[in-house]
C-alpha cells in the first residue's frame, strides 16, 4: 500500500514542534512563540476533534497574560522615564535657594559668610557655637540664645580675635548645656544650591552645593 505524506501538514507539524521546544526553552513565552503555537495547534486539529473550547479558552487566556504582562512592562518604563523627568524638573527648581542639612564640617570661603539653626530643647541654660579649623583649633565661638525652639545663627567668617579665616574646611558644633548636663545638639548647615545630578537608575537626586558638597534630596530637612 502506498501512503502518501502532505508537505504542507508535515511543515506545521514541524513548525509546531518548533514551537513548542522554544516555549519549554524559555520560561516567559514571548507573543511571538505564542502565536506561532496557536496557529501551528489550529492548523493541525483534527476535524473530528476540534480543540475543546475549554482548553481553546484557557490558551487564549494565557495569551491575554503574555500580552498584559508586556503591556504593563511597558506602562512602567513609561511611567519611570516620566518620574525622572519630573524628579530632574523639581531638582532644578532648587537651584539658587538654600537648603538645610544636618552637618558636623562645612567648607568655608575666606569673605563669606556661614548660616544655619539648631533645635534647642527645653532646659537649656547655656548654648555655644564652637568653629574649629582641622587641626582642632578653636577658631569662633559664639554664645546663642537657650530659648527653646528653632534658634538661627551665622557666622561673619572671622576669627575670635576679628581677623578673617582663611578659605578651609571646619568643623562645628553646637555644645549645649541641658537639665545640668553638657553635650552636642545637631546642627543644620545652611548650603546654596549651584546644580542638580540624577543616577543612573534617575531615583537619587543629589543638590550640589559649594558649602557641604553633595548632598542627597533625602538628607534635606528644611528648604529657605
Amino acid at each position: 500500500m502506498t501512503v502518501t505524506t502532505d508537505p504542507i501538514q508535515n511543515w506545521a507539524a514541524q513548525a509546531q514542534a518548533t514551537a513548542e521546544a522554544q516555549a519549554k526553552k524559555d520560561q516567559t513565552l514571548g507573543i511571538d512563540s505564542f502565536l506561532t503555537l496557536m496557529t501551528a495547534q489550529l492548523r493541525n486539529q483534527d476535524p473530528l476533534k476540534p480543540l475543546e473550547g475549554t482548553e481553546f479558552i484557557s490558551q487564549l487566556a494565557t495569551f491575554g497574560t503574555v500580552s498584559g504582562v508586556q503591556e504593563m512592562q511597558t506602562s512602567l518604563e513609561t511611567l519611570a522615564a516620566s518620574l525622572r523627568s519630573t524628579q530632574t524638573l523639581n531638582g532644578a527648581t532648587m537651584i539658587g535657594r538654600d537648603v538645610l542639612v544636618s552637618a558636623a564640617s562645612f567648607d568655608h570661603t575666606q569673605g563669606g559668610t556661614v548660616t544655619g539653626q539648631i533645635e534647642v530643647p527645653a532646659g537649656t541654660t547655656s548654648l555655644q557655637l564652637r568653629i574649629t579649623d582641622s587641626t582642632g583649633a578653636v577658631v569662633r565661638e559664639i554664645q546663642l540664645e537657650t530659648a527653646e525652639g528653632v534658634q538661627n545663627f551665622t557666622w561673619d567668617g572671622l576669627h575670635n580675635d576679628g581677623t578673617p579665616a582663611e578659605s578651609d574646611t571646619y568643623d562645628i558644633e553646637a555644645v549645649a548645656t541641658v537639665g545640668g548636663e553638657t553635650g552636642s545638639l545637631e546642627v543644620l548647615m545652611a548650603g546654596r544650591v549651584s546644580s542638580v545630578s540624577l543616577d543612573a537608575t534617575g531615583t537619587n537626586l543629589t543638590l550640589n552645593t559649594a558649602a557641604l558638597g553633595p548632598v542627597a534630596m533625602a538628607n534635606v530637612r528644611r528648604v529657605q
